[in-house]
């Protein structure tokens, strides 16, 4: 018999989001629907990856150069992918990741300001063509997801930036959606958290829907 492959989902958004809480939401979603989930990270994912998270948002390397950070990223991408991503997806599991290449073009692209075609070429290399199958954008005013992202935990390097830098990140994520409309669906996440989850559901379940149809 032939495994069909699996659906790759991201959740992408700039800080205090929500991703974390909306994240299980659509892990519970799609576990209902009786889809095998692998739940994932980046950067991270792989224990080689963790290693590498722990470099990019700890502040040892406060100064480190940008190219230093997307080169990284996608370091970590690439064994994300080869170890963890494609063999689930492979094996007919649907993968559900925090971040994935989108975030590459938002926060290094829009945020440090890297040239779009340099990170394409990487994409190219790592991806091999690959791109996720649905992208959800929780997409909110900087400052409100400042706010939000200030009542966590210490912040981490990325977190420590100015207000411009995350204005250009969500400008990158909504000029992405823009280009990729079949893929991606963007989400107000600056509505109370039921709100937000009602929008994902309208969202997420005609997709499982539509991807049984077609794998019957």
């Amino acid at each position: 018999m032939t495994i069909k492959r699996g659906r790759f989902i991201t959740v992408e958004g700039g800080e205090g989001a929500g991703k974390s809480s909306n994240l299980a939401f659509i892990r519970d979603l799609l576990e209902q629907s009786g889809i095998e989930v692998v739940f994932t990270r980046e950067p991270g994912g792989t224990a080689l990856g963790e290693d590498i998270r722990d470099l990019l948002l700890g502040h040892k390397h406060t100064g480190m150069a940008s190219d230093t950070e997307l080169l990284l990223m996608f370091a970590a991408r690439a064994e994300h992918l080869a170890r963890l991503i494609m063999p689930a997806l492979n094996e007919g599991k649907w993968v559900l990741c925090d971040r994935f290449t989108d975030a590459s073009y938002a926060y290094q692209g829009g945020g440090r300001g890297i040239d779009i075609n340099r990170i394409k070429q990487l994409e190219d290399w790592v991806q091999k063509g690959m791109v996720p199958d649905l992208t959800l954008l929780l997409d909110l005013p900087v400052q409100t997801g400042l706010d939000r992202a200030g009542q966590r935990s210490e912040p981490d390097r990325f977190e420590v930036e100015q207000n411009a830098f995350f204005e250009r990140v969500r400008a990158t994520y909504l000029q992405l959606a823009e280009q990729n409309p079949s893929r991606f669906r963007i989400i107000d996440a600056a509505v109370p958290l039921p709100q937000v989850q009602e929008q994902i559901e309208i969202v997420v379940r005609p997709f499982i829907q539509a991807q049984s149809k077609a794998d019957e």
